[in-house]
């Protein structure tokens, strides 16, 4: 059985302003991938944040049955969050130890329930540091968010 990953990055232009996010999915036999999947979106007004949390929703939501995935994510907001943060927060109704609202709460909601029906891997890896995959997510992002982007 093939090993599934899923290499996913968002991008905006202006913070918040238009944005996309993109996922390369990969399923390997060692280092041989032996298939391949692309996806993208986006949205006219949105945050960097808000499109690294939908490209691991989408990375998750697009599998048909429960997997063994290892999503690859050059956001540290999203690997800790998912990691480390949101049992906290769950355990706080949703509040920062602070007693604030989550910001996001409704994808970071959205991407618990997501990972909560597969047996999910979390990796971190540098952005724009010649990653291949990272590269081709981050390519994919940005296609995603060209729709939105003004026309000069």
């Amino acid at each position: 059985m093939p090993d599934l990953f899923a290499y996913t990055d968002g991008a905006c232009s202006g913070n918040p302003g238009p944005g996309g996010w993109g996922v390369l999915m990969q399923a390997k036999d060692g280092e041989a991938v032996v298939k391949e999947r692309e996806l993208q979106g986006g949205e006219a007004e949105t945050t960097n944040n808000r499109m690294e949390l939908l490209a691991a929703i989408h990375a998750l939501e697009t599998l048909s049955k429960p997997s063994s995935i290892t999503i690859v994510t050059d956001s540290a907001y999203v690997k800790n969050g998912v990691t480390g943060w949101i049992h906290g927060w769950k355990r706080n109704g949703w509040k920062t130890s602070n007693k604030k609202p989550v910001k996001n709460v409704e994808l970071w909601q959205r991407l618990d329930e997501a990972a909560a029906r597969h047996d999910v891997t979390w990796e971190w890896v540098k952005g724009h540091a010649g990653h291949p995959e990272n590269e081709r997510a981050d390519e994919l992002a940005r296609a995603g968010m060209a729709p939105f982007k003004p026309k000069k």
